[in-house]
């Protein structure tokens, strides 16, 4: 029995007087890959913003409920938010390299806090690059810009860096909805290489995707979470008639 990664419960977010999340309660298990799908506009990005407190840069927003991650309440008032964004890596949509170089991008994060020894970083970026599946692709490349690669490579190099500070939680906003079919093919066998060792969130709008990719699934509609299941059980027999509709294409 795989245990309890993040347990949310009666979480509300809001934008002054607007609800964009409204009542949402889920329990999210450790070193699984669980999807998040529904139409756009329908919460499912802001609520994995959730996770690592991104919404908190965003002006007049109030979240209320409970966020709890190994037990431990991420929205204490008293919890180092820097701490927990180590914990947590986060891959967006569009890849967001520095223009820096490929190396320079990946020992980013373990430079802040505080890794100088040559020998380590150097360790640090083999592994991640392997772990990102794109090590024999740019291991003679290390010195070259960053933003010389393709759209896929880069997409698995901001993966290598997510991991370069040893998370345990891996968040990925559509990682490959940019990305052409081979390289969504690459991300998606590393999704599932990386969830023997971490617990892996992911953004799609690709049904299929997240059929193919995830253990469980949830379906957001206008802010609220309709249902979260095994993702078989979603795909093939939901509980909600309304997850139905939206798998089957009825609406969406």
């Amino acid at each position: 029995m795989k245990e309890l990664k993040i347990s949310v419960k009666n979480l509300y977010l809001k934008y002054g007087e607007k609800t964009a999340l409204d009542d949402i309660s889920m329990d999210i298990t450790s070193k699984q890959v669980t999807a998040f799908i529904g139409p756009s506009g329908c919460g499912k990005s802001t609520f994995l913003r959730v996770l690592n407190r991104m919404n908190d840069l965003i002006d007049n927003c109030s979240i209320t409920g409970e966020v709890l991650i190994d037990g431990i309440d991420i929205y204490d008032k008293n919890l180092d938010v820097v701490n927990l964004r180590k914990r947590i890596g986060m891959v967006f949509q569009k890849s967001n390299l520095f223009p820096k170089t490929i190396f320079e991008n990946i020992v980013f994060g373990p430079r802040l806090n505080g890794v100088n020894d040559k020998n380590t970083l150097n360790e640090i970026v083999e592994k991640t690059c392997r772990q990102a599946a794109i090590w024999d692709e740019v291991k003679d490349r290390l010195n070259e810009p960053a933003l010389s690669l393709s759209g896929g490579q880069q997409q698995r190099l901001c993966i290598a860096r997510a991991l370069a500070v040893e998370p345990d939680i891996l968040l990925m906003d559509e990682p490959a909805s940019a990305l052409d079919p081979i390289s969504t093919a690459k991300i998606e066998e590393l999704i599932h290489e990386l969830k023997k060792n971490y617990t892996i969130v992911i953004v799609t709008h690709n049904m299929q995707q997240a059929a193919r990719v995830s253990d469980y699934t949830a379906f957001f509609y206008m802010g609220k979470l309709i249902e979260i299941d095994k993702t078989t059980r979603i795909f093939t027999k939901p509980s909600v008639k309304q997850t139905e509709d939206y798998i089957t294409g009825r609406f969406g």
